[in-house]
């Protein structure tokens, strides 16, 4: 197993309460979601950054947890996060070059384990159809308590539907102001087509205007949560 050092960022305190308030979101979703993939309509809205806080989250509230990094053509996973070096990511597990435990890997927080994505493959559609794919995620789920999966941006490629077939669930993370209602639905509605359960969508960096405290923190930071009953 892989041991890293991760680059933490200090969260103020309402990004920690709005962290902690999806955590309790998703565990109100039901005992049985255990793997949740977050996805996005396009690049820049901040999926990453939310998957690796939940999974984090998740890790020091005492749970085993898995943060998995599909984003297999273009991860920012690795040169946002590690520090020190990584030889092998899922990549090379899917191609049969290596098994889970090379590619696993234990870091600085407690409970939490990572795999990154690894080398840019030239199919990374037709892998993750794979039986290999569907391996790992049925021995992942026999180590691990919780799984966090960051996929590509479904508006972009398929990616996120395929990986889906194998999660409880899925959260879409929207950024405001970026996108079109209209598309944000059209999204949400090709990963109902794959038969993934939205269980959500969180609505990231909202701009609130306002002196003091409030307005300097929200308009950078806040994240809000909008579960399956209010869409």
């Amino acid at each position: 197993m892989q041991e890293v050092f991760l680059k933490q960022d200090k969260l103020d305190f309402r990004s920690l309460e709005a962290i902690k308030t999806l955590r309790t979101n998703v565990e109100f979703s039901g005992t049985n979601v255990k793997t949740v993939l977050f996805t996005s309509t396009t690049p820049g809205e901040g999926k990453s950054t939310v998957s690796f806080e939940l999974a984090r989250s998740f890790a020091q509230a005492g749970r085993k947890t898995l943060l998995l990094d599909l984003d297999l053509r273009k991860s920012v996973m690795k040169g946002r996060y590690k520090r020190g070096r990584v030889r092998y990511g899922i990549s090379h597990y899917l191609i049969g070059k290596v098994e889970i435990d090379d590619v696993l890997c234990f870091t600085d927080i407690p409970n939490l384990f990572l795999v990154f994505a690894g080398p840019v493959p030239p199919n990374p559609s037709e892998l993750l159809h794979g039986d290999r794919f569907e391996e790992f995620m049925t021995k992942a789920k026999e180590i691990f308590d919780f799984i966090v999966i960051d996929t590509p941006p479904i508006g972009s490629v398929i990616d996120a539907a395929i990986v889906s077939k194998h999660c409880d669930g899925g959260i879409i993370v929207v950024k405001s102001g970026k996108i079109s209602y209209r598309y944000a639905k059209k999204v949400k509605e090709q990963l109902e087509m794959a038969g993934c359960k939205i269980l959500g969508c969180v609505l990231n960096q909202v701009k609130i205007n306002g002196k003091g405290y409030y307005g300097k923190y929200y308009g950078k930071y806040y994240a809000d949560y909008y579960g399956e009953e209010k869409q």
